[in-house]
């Protein structure tokens, strides 16, 4: 069942999903179709799933699903990353690569593998001011408090020392 993400409450799970480049507009249009086609369709054994998705800076999936309504189960959450592996396959993006980290560089968006990351805060070309992504968020009340947050705040911080 589809629901707008804004409309589904803040305990509602996250999954964040970020792109190692920006989708163009004409992608994200089709991509917006996908999701919402994959949601509407989204079961756990047999259950609609309440479910809902925000795209973020031409970068960012999220998808959230409401527990309080069916909790997803070991299926629905294996539909939604084969869903996931379909969509870096079509447009040839990498989406589930955890070791890397996206953070600002004024309004640009930055990707880089963690090593490089490290190195950059070594160097001190990252501060612990430096907007970034924390995607370890679990619900959408820490997606909307502590997923866009200066280094220092997020489990990036082990870097600046």
């Amino acid at each position: 069942m589809l629901v707008a993400f804004k409309d589904l409450p803040e305990t509602s799970r996250v999954w964040i999903y970020q792109a190692n480049r920006s989708f163009t507009t004409e992608e994200l249009e089709e991509i917006q179709q996908k999701l919402d086609t994959f949601i509407i369709q989204w079961t756990a054994h047999g259950a609609a799933l309440k479910a809902g998705y925000d795209i973020k800076y031409k970068r960012f999936i999220t998808i959230a699903l409401d527990q309080q309504a069916n909790q997803a189960t070991g299926c629905s959450i294996d539909a939604s990353v084969h869903f996931i592996q379909q969509l870096e396959a079509e447009y040839k993006v990498d989406l589930m690569d955890k070791m890397n980290v996206s953070y600002k560089q004024g309004e640009f968006i930055a990707y880089k593998s963690l090593s490089d990351f490290r190195k950059m805060a070594k160097n001190r070309s990252v501060s612990p001011n430096t907007i970034v992504f924390n995607n370890l968020v679990t619900n959408i009340a820490e997606y909307r408090s502590d997923w866009e947050v200066p280094a220092k705040d997020s489990w990036h911080n082990r870097f600046l020392n």
